[in-house]
């Protein structure tokens, strides 16, 4: 099956085929690069899909990752579809730490997106945000108070949860 008849076949449901591709990303039988070209074709919906296989599959094989999907996930960041920007922000959290002193982009995007409405978005960023936060880098100089100005300002209990945990940990 390839990944055209995935999202073809209507009786696959998302997260089947949320699972049938991230599987194959981890069993590296599908190229990143060639789902990340699929995706860039597709509708938003669909594109989402695609990039939730791919946090599927950074969050059990973070080291499937490449430059390319930092910059692809960085990017996606500001499309207009919330599930594109939460699956992207996932993914982001799962590798940064293979990105270490890459994730300038990165940072920029993730803090726009800190004051959408929507709370998966906000959660979803604030993930990304604790989880470099927590690499200890010298990103840490600018972002500490940025992440400590969000936490008072979040109104949502479970965003705000993210955001003291990595704080904890930072100041440990």
């Amino acid at each position: 099956m390839t990944i055209e008849q995935i999202f073809q076949d209507k009786s696959v449901k998302v997260k089947a085929k949320v699972a049938t591709i991230g599987e194959w990303l981890v069993r590296q039988e599908l190229p990143l690069d060639e789902l990340l070209a699929y995706a860039g074709r597709q509708k938003a919906t669909d594109k989402a899909t695609c990039i939730e296989a791919v946090e599927y599959a950074t969050k059990k094989a973070p080291a499937i990752a490449d430059e390319n999907l930092l910059a692809y996930v960085t990017e996606a960041l500001k499309d207009d579809e919330p599930r594109v920007k939460w699956e992207s922000a996932k993914v982001i959290g799962n590798i940064a730490g293979l990105f270490r002193d890459g994730l300038g982009e990165s940072i920029k995007s993730l803090l726009s997106n800190t004051a959408r409405q929507g709370a998966v978005v906000r959660w979803a960023t604030a993930y990304a945000l604790a989880e470099i936060l927590k690499l200890k880098t010298a990103n840490n100089g600018n972002l500490l108070p940025k992440v400590e100005a969000l936490c008072e300002w979040e109104e949502d209990n479970g965003v705000k949860k993210k955001y003291l945990d990595a704080l904890k940990k930072v100041k440990k």
